[in-house]
């Protein structure tokens, strides 16, 4: 992506890259002028209410309130008018900015992904937001190209424009479809075809997947932010909870119940609370839940119930899956795939960004779905070299040994300090948890190297196995800390251009390490490696044990 200067006034930018572009510049959608007023008055609420009391010491609080209410809807109003946009056959094209022009050009042959969503207020008026996606939407201080909001035919259609356009490969057929995409730049969009008889459906959402929504913890999350912004705000108010009827009747219930019957109420509560909290969070992210496979060569993501959104992602663009199973997950038998892909992002949250390809969901539907998006079945049901005993050790070791620290130390507290005692004694509850998971992670490591695609897995509280192609490892790094030197392991990292660009294989014994780095992109470490002389006898020197 590109940013160019402004152009001069009266007269569109010119192309960088190409001079017979034609596109003419489009507006969004007109009814986005009832929509940008209303968000920008959202995002702004908080300014206009200390506005609104700050004016109110000198006794004009409703006339400062109002004035900013007429600003913050103007400029609503004046980013429909200052924000253009352009399809041509090569680039895309926005502009925007009132005292600042600002020109972002995308080349076509960059797009990676195109996402289309809809939240309640787009629904309403029938418009969807299009995000075009390059590979470099993680970066910081990077914007990416944004068209919010279009009419949601258009947009669904400008989706299939972008991704299922010619591949280079196809040169007779370019030149007709550059004219046809120049002649129809000033033409009215064609109707959109219906593609859905021509798509392959490879999974779609069973309503019984809804009972892992509780299993994904977000809704212990929700719960945590809420209380947070919760009890600063009663904090700020200077409120006394206690004198607050329903507050003092449950408090008066405790204390009538005793302190430990209470605190397991208390405790069920909360639990029961994030488990409604996660099983709506799960409804409203993952309703409608549709994997599809298009002709053209992409795959298409459906889901939401009130804030929709369709995720498009090249199949060329695939460099692999990872299969994620949280602990609790683990637990109910359910998992998640998540695209390794260069131009998605990944890594923001329990939805993974538009990476997400399968919701929680048993474990064979992600195996299967998995099989099927990428590698085929073997990968993910092929055993796994194990790591040996020194990486068994070094899991309880790490595990055992900061849990068995932090026992000694309360138990220090409480004779120096009169820390009480069921605090270390309490404490010791974490010794046999801390080797379990210890188990747990020594079980899950293990790696594997089959017909070009890597295995790797690794992971208790998140199990991850990651599946990709050799062809899309650009580089190795060995990573070896004091520890394990001593213990002869090495943590091997394959780097690439897509999904997380690192993925671990931790603690395998430096041999095995090189061996795979080098038998899975062949030549990349042989200037590198040192491989030994057969020892050979020599005049003047006696081998060893030969006397």
């Amino acid at each position: 992506m590109t940013e160019l200067g402004t152009p001069p006034a009266g007269t569109p930018p010119a192309d960088t890259a190409n001079a017979t572009d034609t596109g003419s510049w489009r507006r969004l959608s007109p009814r986005m002028l009832a929509v940008h007023p209303v968000q920008e008055l959202l995002r702004s609420l908080p300014a206009l209410l200390g506005v609104a009391v700050a004016g109110s010491t000198s006794g004009h609080g409703p006339l400062w309130g109002l004035v900013g209410l007429v600003l913050v809807v103007a400029l609503g109003t004046l980013r429909w008018f200052t924000t253009t946009y352009r399809i041509s056959p090569a680039h895309v094209q926005v502009r925007r900015g009132l005292l600042r022009r600002r020109v972002l050009t995308v080349p076509r042959d960059r797009v990676r992904t195109v996402d289309v969503t809809a939240n309640a207020m787009h629904r309403l008026v029938g418009l969807a937001r299009v995000e075009i996606g390059t590979g470099r939407s993680d970066r910081k201080g990077e914007q990416g190209l944004k068209l919010d909001a279009l009419a949601a035919p258009d947009a669904h259609r400008l989706r299939e424009e972008l991704l299922h356009r010619l591949r280079p490969g196809t040169a007779s057929a370019a030149a007709p479809e550059a004219a046809a995409a120049r002649a129809s730049t000033t033409a009215p969009p064609p109707a959109r075809t219906n593609t859905s008889e021509q798509e392959t459906r490879l999974a779609t959402l069973d309503p019984r997947w809804v009972r892992y929504g509780p299993f994904t913890l977000s809704g212990l999350l929700t719960v945590g932010v809420v209380a947070g912004f919760g009890s600063r705000a009663v904090s700020e108010a200077k409120i006394d909870l206690s004198k607050v009827g329903p507050v003092r009747g449950l408090l008066d219930q405790v204390r009538g119940a005793g302190w430990l019957v209470g605190a397991v109420e208390v405790v069920v509560a909360l639990l029961a609370v994030c488990v409604l909290a996660s099983t709506l969070a799960y409804v409203l992210a993952f309703w409608n839940y549709r994997l599809t496979r298009h002709p053209g060569g992409t795959l298409h993501v459906d889901r939401g119930l009130i804030t929709t959104r369709a995720t498009s992602i090249e199949e060329r663009r695939m460099r692999g899956v990872e299969l994620s199973e949280p602990l609790s997950l683990r637990l109910a038998g359910g998992a998640r795939c998540i695209a390794v892909a260069t131009g998605l992002r990944v890594g923001r949250g329990a939805e993974r960004g538009g990476s997400l390809l399968l919701p929680p969901a048993p474990r064979e539907v992600a195996l299967r779905v998995a099989g099927e998006v990428f590698g085929g079945a073997e990968p993910y049901a092929t055993p796994l070299v194990p790591h040996g005993p020194k990486a068994v050790r070094r899991r309880f070791t790490r595990a055992l040994g900061p849990t068995a620290l932090v026992v000694v130390v309360l138990a220090a507290l409480h004779e120096v300090a009169g820390l009480p005692s069921w605090v270390w004694q309490a404490s010791l509850v974490l010794l046999p948890c801390a080797a379990l998971i210890a188990g747990d992670r020594a079980r899950s490591l293990g790696h594997a190297l089959r017909d070009g695609v890597l295995v790797c897995r690794f992971g208790s509280l998140v199990r991850r196995r990651n599946v990709l192609t050799c062809d899309g490892v650009l580089g190795w790094n060995l990573r070896q800390s004091y520890f394990q030197r001593r213990a002869g392991l090495t943590t091997l990292v394959a780097t690439t251009a897509a999904g997380r660009q690192h993925y671990e294989i931790p603690d395998v014994e430096t041999a095995e390490a090189v061996r795979v780095a080098d038998a899975a992109v062949p030549g990349l470490l042989t200037p590198f490696l040192v491989r030994p002389e057969p020892l050979t006898r020599t005049s003047g020197v006696t081998p060893r044990g030969s006397r």
